[in-house]
Formats: structure tokens, sequence, C-alpha cells
């Protein structure tokens, strides 16, 4: 049997922890009752209501690693009808979101999931997960603005900095960057306190996952042990 707060989270809901927190305060009801135990066994006829609303069990959990083409909104509707992310997902009858965001002319890798806890987990700054990025200048980085990179740079949200840079990325003025940060447009404002010009910004890998045999505008399922890769992070 799957416990209360497990279903709530896996229904996308929220996490797992605020999923708990719904239960405990009392915005969650079993065949109409309010129930306050987060590890109650759910029954497979029980109706559960979160905040008024029915949870169906139902829905399958999926997994897509998609590689972000240009010109994309990473959102799920847009009010000036721009080209969304979900364009590309037409097919899929369940609600997927993105896990985090891309500016609209930031291309590479974003995962699609319906699955709440992983994208909570994923999406959390304390979690630490690892993207790497080609940079590419409208001129070539210095040495020593490198090892600024490194060091980190006071920003106006505190002091960032990059884990790994490389050149060996056999593109003009772009480098290769890993960064753990997640908060809203680093990577160029990094470089823009530099006094470089971001041309291009492609997210060429998230976690262990990468863009290998995945063209722009394409998606993949991810395999039940990227999955499980994810989520043991």
């Amino acid at each position: 049997m799957t416990k209360l707060n497990k279903l709530i989270a896996e229904s996308g809901i929220c996490s797992r922890r605020n999923a708990t927190d719904l239960i405990k305060s009392g915005q969650v009801t079993v065949n109409g009752a309010i129930l306050t135990e987060p590890f109650y066994e759910v029954l497979p006829t029980d109706a559960i209501k979160v905040q008024g609303k029915l949870i169906l069990r139902q829905e399958r959990k999926l997994y897509f690693l998609f590689n972000k083409p240009e010109d994309v909104i990473t959102t799920s509707s847009d009010p000036e009808d721009r080209t969304t992310i979900m364009h590309f997902f037409k097919r899929i009858k369940e609600r997927l979101y993105p896990v985090g965001r891309l500016d609209r002319n930031t291309t590479g890798l974003i995962i699609m999931t319906n699955d709440g806890e992983l994208t909570q987990k994923l999406s959390h700054p304390k979690f630490n997960i690892s993207k790497t990025y080609y940079v590419t200048t409208h001129k070539p980085v210095t040495i020593e603005h490198q090892k600024s990179l490194l060091a980190g740079i006071k920003l106006e949200d505190g002091i960032m900095k990059v884990d790994k840079i490389s050149d060996r990325t056999r593109k003009k003025n772009t480098l290769a960057i890993t960064i753990h940060s997640g908060k809203k447009h680093v990577v160029k404002r990094l470089f823009t306190k530099l006094r470089y010009f971001v041309e291009k910004l492609d997210r060429v890998k998230f976690a262990m996952l990468t863009q290998k045999g995945l063209p722009l505008g394409a998606y993949r399922p991810l395999s039940t042990e990227e999955v499980d890769t994810l989520r043991n992070l």
C-alpha cells in the first residue's frame, strides 16, 4: 500500500515534506473526514482530497529530458501567444511541468515531469544539483577573469562562483562552466559583471544527464535507472 503523504506527492501537487505539513494541518480529507496521519496506508477505494481538490491516483509518472531550442518560453502558457515548452509535448495526455527554467534564448537540457516530489528536490538550492553550460561571449574570457569566476564574484544577491571552467569546447570564445547555483540568470549575471556580453548560452549537462543523441527540439524518456539516480542525488 501507498502512504498518504507519498501519494499526495506523487500526484504532483507538492513535495512529500509539504504533503506531510498539509496533512498535519488538517487540509487533507479521506472519504470526507479530516485525517492528520501522514503515514496512513491508502486503500484503493479511498477518496482523498487536498484543500478540497480530489486527488487522481491513476495518473502515471512521466519523466522526459528535453533539449530546448531558442525562442521557446519555459512556461505552460504565454499571454503573448509565443511558443512555449508545452508545444513540444502536445501528444502527452498528462500535465507536465519543467524542472526549473531556461531563458527564452537559452538552449539546452531541461527535465519535464509530473512528479512533484522529484521536481521539488531538483529545484531546491540545498541539493546542489550541478549544471554545465557552454557560454559564448563577444570576446575571449581572460585567464584572470576565469580565476575570478572560480574564486567568487559579488553579485546583488551574494557571492557566486563556478565550480569548473574549461576552454576545450572547440568553439570560438566559448567556455564550459559547471555551477551548482540555481539562482535566476546567475550565469549571465556573472559574465555581465566582468563586462562580457553573452552571445549564446547552452545547458549541455544537468546532473549526470547530457545532450548526447538529443538534437534541439527533441526529447526522450528517462530510464528507470536515471530517475533513481536523480532521486538519490
